[in-house]
């Protein structure tokens, strides 16, 4: 390599990560639309944060019977600014290296990518996936050093009606990456995640699950637990270029269910289920889930790209009868929803 080579190659984290989840932004929302029959196009949005940094919303929406996403978006952020003394104390908790002055506020780097997809086919899972990089600098000078760092990500299906072939397909794929990184990592991830997506006031999950980390750097993963010590990426690198893998491979673990499922036939008891099931992503989202109720308090935050997950439209009975024969379609989905299995073998 030619030093003028060299010298394009971004040297910190936070460039890379910007490089990185902007290229793959492209390449999912091009996989998408090229997927879409008939053809659509995304919506492209560019905002700003008052506070410092922005990002690029990528969305799409079709009240159309023939659409294949009733609702889609692939957004990116990358935002910087200063935590004050109270929120570094707490990370501090969690984190040793930010052992620092906690009466200073500290400037922070976080970038990310999100994505959701909800097929119109009932037959077709609902697609979910997070991605991030977060740093904390010592000072606002130029020759700042990062204090503090980690990467977090999700990934996870949500299917209105069960195809084992699916579910092993899409969680086998995740495996594989897994364990090229070390072979504690899928089993332990794969539970963070089950946890993560259960709805306690309904006793079921959400979906079948995918796998989830936070808090990943070259500390003590408390999600890892006892197994930490055992082979798994430590370095910025070799953290990042798992992170990259797994954010690559959402195209190919995803998008051939999606062709296999977008073409089925469906009628109008499969619709109902489905928007009974979206209700349930509903509730997860507006009552579990600590990643948009933390957004939504964010200062200068984006309010349509916090809420860019939540399905078109969702549906509610009272006392809903749908699943209560064991042995239909419908039932055959709540047996997993309710009982988490594994779906990959060594697990």
């Amino acid at each position: 390599m030619s030093n003028s080579e060299s010298s394009l190659i971004p040297t910190t984290m936070r460039q890379r990560v910007i490089d990185y989840i902007t290229q793959l932004q492209t390449n999912i929302v091009s996989a998408l639309e090229d997927a879409s029959v008939p053809q659509c196009q995304f919506k492209r949005d560019a905002w700003s944060r008052p506070q410092g940094g922005g990002g690029i919303s990528c969305t799409y929406a079709s009240s159309g019977d023939d659409a294949t996403y009733e609702k889609a978006g692939v957004n990116i952020s990358m935002i910087h600014g200063t935590l004050p003394p109270a929120a570094i104390k707490q990370m501090s908790s969690e984190h040793s290296s930010l052992d620092v002055n906690t009466m200073t506020a500290l400037p922070f780097f976080a970038g990310g990518i999100s994505l959701i997809v909800h097929p119109r086919n009932p037959n077709a899972p609902s697609a979910h996936a997070n991605y991030r990089y977060f740093e904390v600098m010592d000072s606002t000078e130029k020759d700042a050093k990062v204090v503090g760092w980690w990467f977090g990500g999700i990934t996870d299906l949500t299917p209105s009606y069960l195809f084992e072939e699916d579910a092993k397909e899409f969680h086998g794929a995740l495996k594989v990456i897994c364990d090229a990184y070390g072979t504690a990592l899928y089993p332990k991830f794969k539970q963070s995640c089950d946890d993560h997506f259960f709805i306690p006031h309904r006793k079921e999950y959400r979906g079948i699950g995918g796998i989830r980390f936070d808090d990943l750097n070259d500390e003590m993963n408390a999600i890892l637990g006892s197994v930490d010590g055992e082979a798994r990426p430590r370095t910025g690198d070799d953290i990042f270029g798992f992170v990259r893998a797994l954010g690559d491979a959402f195209t190919s673990s995803y998008m051939d269910i999606l062709d296999r499922r977008k073409i089925m036939p469906s009628d109008e008891r499969m619709r109902r289920w489905q928007l009974l099931r979206r209700g349930r992503y509903v509730e997860f989202n507006l009552v579990c889930e600590r990643g948009i109720k933390f957004g939504l308090a964010a200062p200068g935050v984006n309010v349509e790209n916090v809420l860019m997950g939540m399905p078109e439209t969702a549906r509610w009975e009272y006392m809903s009868d749908m699943f209560e024969e064991s042995d239909s379609a419908e039932g055959k989905i709540m047996e997993v929803l309710k009982f988490p299995k594994s779906w990959v073998r060594d697990c």
